[in-house]
């Protein structure tokens, strides 16, 4: 049995006459009867009872047709599931994203938008290491990626969605919190203590931070590690030392520490939206195209 004899016997059921019947599905009567006495036979029932003068359905064809329709509306739900599963429009997209990323307005916003337009996709929402977005994106086990900046393989690509400074976190009883409002340079720090994400951990952020030090003059003692940048702070406000991070941050307030904007030009510290080169899926495409609008209002 093929969708044709049931899209053909419902023509028949429909217009009780073979010969319109085959007018509307553009074919001649005498194939028409034969595929239906086809049906008839694969089916072992007869569908339709038949004189000189008209056609009707027979109990069996009623209870038939019934089970037909619900066949082909169920394979035209599936044809259009495809279809919009092709467009973009529904399944699943894995994003892979830095933990500092949404602490800026734009990518909430984004993503907002993103399930507006699209409230059939779910989004998979994964916090991990800006190195271990680039590798995920390079194992293929998600699509789109939200990092800080660090160097990429080549099979990845990037565009910034927006920068900001970098900030001092001090606790609120150091000397250097005091009358430095208008922000302070790298250096008054060569002598303190920082609490920072580890160099094995792969954010971004690392890598910036030594640099700075060394464009001040100093290597970096790190007191205290720590995965999270809400535990940092947490550190910072226990008093084992200074830390640098992006300004989105400042959001965050937590009593017994300050933020100094660091006045050095090059402390200033980006959010890349990446993806592989090859990547052809439409999701991620109109996630893209949607983000990167968003980061330009």
């Amino acid at each position: 049995m093929e969708l044709r004899h049931l899209r053909y016997f419902i023509a028949v059921a429909e217009e009780l006459h073979f010969g319109r019947a085959a007018e509307v599905l553009g074919i001649s009567q005498p194939p028409l009867s034969q595929q239906i006495q086809a049906l008839e036979q694969e089916v072992g029932a007869r569908l339709f009872e038949r004189t000189n003068r008209r056609v009707a359905l027979s109990e069996a064809g009623r209870l038939f047709l019934e089970e037909a329709r619900l066949v082909l509306a169920q394979v035209d739900k599936a044809a259009n599931v495809a279809r919009r599963a092709q467009l973009g429009e529904l399944g699943e997209m894995k994003i892979g994203f830095t933990s500092s990323a949404p602490f800026n307005s734009g990518i909430p916003k984004a993503i907002y938008a993103f399930r507006q337009a699209f409230p059939a996709v779910h989004l998979n929402l994964e916090e991990m290491s800006s190195k271990g977005v680039a590798d995920a994106l390079v194992d293929e086990t998600i699509e789109v990626g939200l990092i800080r900046p660090l160097p990429l393989p080549d099979s990845l690509t990037w565009v910034e969605l927006f920068s900001e400074p970098l900030v001092a976190l001090l606790n609120a009883d150091h000397p250097l919190a005091q009358d430095s409002e208008a922000g302070l340079y790298m250096n008054a720090l060569a002598e303190e203590p920082f609490v920072f994400f580890p160099r094995s951990y792969g954010s971004g952020l690392y890598a910036q931070l030594i640099s700075l030090a060394t464009q001040a003059g100093f290597s970096p003692h790190f007191a205290q590690e720590a995965g999270e940048a809400m535990t940092i702070i947490g550190l910072v406000s226990a008093g084992l030392g200074v830390s640098v991070l992006p300004a989105s941050y400042q959001s965050m307030r937590i009593e017994g520490v300050v933020y100094r904007k660091l006045l050095d030009p090059e402390a200033v510290t980006s959010v890349w939206l990446v993806q592989r080169k090859a990547n052809t899926s439409a999701m991620a495409k109109a996630f893209v195209d949607i983000v990167t609008r968003q980061s330009t209002r």
